[in-house]
């Protein structure tokens, strides 16, 4: 299971389809195919597995398959997995979680009628961490939102004038876009749009484009003169989530400004906060990160849990969650 976890990172983190990986071994142990789901509409992680098998002519009959997530049961962009694993007779199945999805869920129990030995749920707690994002949107209908802050120590955005790049180093913006080219969607208002023109794409060090790049989202009423960015005329994030959940978003990357930023979290559908630390301070002059959340004591703050700590260059990056 350890080895098929492996396989699943090398998977995309974006689009609609979660990361699986899968490890077949024989009837003495011995590992005869393996694979991983490269994106949608590619063979999932155990067709994968099955085909190397094949491939080198090992017999599948007997085997064990060991893979991140229940083998799905449905017609989607490729046939069932379950149906595939009992035709190539597969006698054992262990999976580390159960499909959250309504559509695709069911493998195992179609694998134990078809009289195969079925091990369910061995390891939840890694299958959600691994496909985190979709799995909240597998189980809410919702895109998983993810909150980035840029600040000083003391909590400060921008300076008095406005200017706010850059806060963070150099080191800390190739991060940041290495996070984009993660998302399925990037999202800022129409003040920072208007007052900034972001590009919002996701870049290489050397200026190139990532491979994959996400949806570039406006939210506001103010009108842009912008066509190749998905312009969301609301000020209401529920809505927003909505209208991409219907585009196939699992996972939306809120980039700012301060307004939208605080609106998503008064409305209580921010999943993480991926927050980068600059060493340098602005005092009272400078703009807040956030606006006004409503809080009027110490017992109301909004609380998270630390996932990583991680130093880049002379900044410090934090990803917390619920």
């Amino acid at each position: 299971m350890a080895k098929a976890f492996a396989l699943a990172e090398e998977g995309p983190r974006h689009g609609p389809n979660p990361r699986v990986g899968c490890v077949l071994t024989d009837r003495r142990g011995l590992v005869i195919g393996q694979g991983h789901h490269r994106g949608a509409g590619q063979a999932h992680a155990e067709v994968a597995a099955l085909e190397q098998a094949r491939l080198g002519l090992a017999d599948t009959r007997g085997a064990t398959a060991y893979v991140t997530l229940e083998p799905c049961n449905h017609h989607g962009r490729t046939g069932p997995c379950s149906r595939a694993l009992v035709e190539a007779g597969v006698g054992r199945v262990v999976y580390a979680l159960t499909d959250p999805n309504p559509a695709a869920t069911g493998g195992g129990d179609y694998l134990r009628d078809h009289g195969v030995l079925v091990e369910g749920d061995v390891d939840p707690g890694r299958g959600i961490a691994l496909n985190r994002a979709w799995v909240h949107a597998m189980t809410t209908g919702r895109p998983y939102v993810t909150l980035k802050l840029a600040a000083s120590l003391d909590g400060r955005a921008a300076a008095a004038d406005g200017s706010s790049q850059w806060i963070t180093g150099a080191p800390s913006r190739v991060h940041a876009h290495r996070k984009r080219a993660e998302v399925d969607a990037i999202l800022v208002g129409t003040g920072t749009f208007l007052a900034d023109r972001p590009k919002l794409s996701a870049r290489l060090p050397d200026g190139s484009l990532y491979e994959h790049q996400p949806l570039r989202v406006v939210v506001g009423e103010r009108a842009i003169d912008a066509p190749e960015y998905l312009h969301i005329r609301t000020h209401e994030p529920a809505q927003v989530l909505r209208q991409l959940a219907g585009l196939e978003v699992t996972h939306l990357l809120v980039e700012g400004g301060p307004t939208v930023a605080t609106a998503f979290l008064r409305a209580g559908l921010v999943n993480q906060l991926d927050c980068y630390i600059a060493p340098a301070l602005l005092g009272a002059g400078g703009l807040a990160s956030l606006g006004q959340l409503g809080i009027e004591s110490v017992d109301g703050a909004l609380r998270w849990r630390t996932r990583r700590l991680e130093r880049i260059g002379d900044d410090v990056f934090i990803e917390v969650g619920r």
